[in-house]
C-alpha cells in the first residue's frame, strides 16, 4: 500500500502492485476521470500523459482507414475510442481504439457504463497508439491482451510510423502482416497512410486509401 500511495503522487505512470479494491478506489477519484486505466495480474497503471499532435493524427487516420475499409467491403463493424473494459476483480483495459466485427457485432456494448466482460465478449481488435508508452504497449499490454484472449492486437509506433500486428489465439501470439479479423487488409497500406498523412492533408490521405481499397 505504501508503494501505491507513493506512486499515486506521481500519477501512477508505471505498473505498481495493487489490490482490485485499491485500483477501483483510486480510479473512481474525479482526478482520474480522463485517465486511461489498466489492471492485470495484481498490477495497475494509470496514464494521464497529454496527447501530442502526431499521436492524435495517427489515431484519426487509423480509425478512418478501418471504417473506410469496412464500409467498402461490407464488413459489419463498430469502432470504439477509449472504451473501458472490465472483468470484475481481475482486469481492466482501455485501448485507444477497439472494434467489434461481423457476427460479434450483435454482442457489441452500448450505454455509458464501463463494459462488463462478464456479460460482453472482448472486442475482435484492439489498437494502442504508442509514443510515450511504446515499451509498455509492447510488453505488459501485449501480455494483458493475450491473457484476455483478444483475437488481434495492433501497436502503432507514432515515431516510426510503423505497426506491429499480432494474431492472438489460445494465449499465444503470432506477428502478422495482414489482418486476420479484417480479411484482405494489408498492414503495410496503413503504414503508408500514416507516412502520407505527415506529408499531406488528411483529405489526400483519405483519397489515397480509397484508391487502395477499391
Amino acid at each position: 500500500m505504501l508503494e501505491l500511495e507513493a506512486k499515486q503522487q506521481t500519477k501512477i505512470s508505471n505498473w505498481v502492485t495493487a489490490t482490485w479494491d485499491e485500483f477501483t478506489k483510486i480510479t473512481a477519484d474525479p482526478a482520474y476521470a480522463k485517465a486511461r486505466c489498466y489492471y492485470n495480474n495484481g498490477q495497475m497503471r494509470i496514464e494521464t500523459m497529454p496527447v501530442g499532435a502526431d499521436h492524435a493524427s495517427d489515431n484519426g487516420i487509423i480509425h478512418f482507414a478501418i471504417g473506410l475499409f469496412c464500409t467498402l467491403r461490407g464488413i459489419p463493424h463498430k469502432g470504439l475510442i477509449n472504451c473501458s473494459y472490465r472483468k470484475n476483480g481481475i482486469r481492466e483495459f482501455q485501448p485507444d481504439i477497439s472494434y467489434y466485427l461481423n457476427e460479434n457485432l450483435q454482442s457489441a456494448p452500448f450505454g455509458s457504463s464501463v463494459v462488463n466482460l462478464d456479460q460482453t465478449p472482448v472486442p475482435d481488435l484492439v489498437i494502442e497508439i504508442s509514443h510515450t508508452t511504446l515499451t509498455d504497449d509492447k510488453e505488459a499490454k501485449l501480455l494483458l491482451y493475450q491473457d484476455v484472449s483478444v483475437p488481434e492486437y495492433w501497436l502503432v509506433n507514432v515515431e516510426k510510423m510503423e505497426i506491429l500486428a499480432f494474431k492472438i489465439a489460445n494465449r499465444d501470439r503470432e506477428k502478422i502482416t495482414q489482418s486476420q479479423v479484417l480479411s484482405g487488409l494489408e498492414i503495410s497500406i496503413l503504414e503508408q497512410a500514416l507516412q502520407r498523412s505527415r506529408q499531406s492533408d488528411q483529405s489526400k490521405t483519405g483519397a489515397w486509401l480509397l484508391s487502395q481499397f477499391q
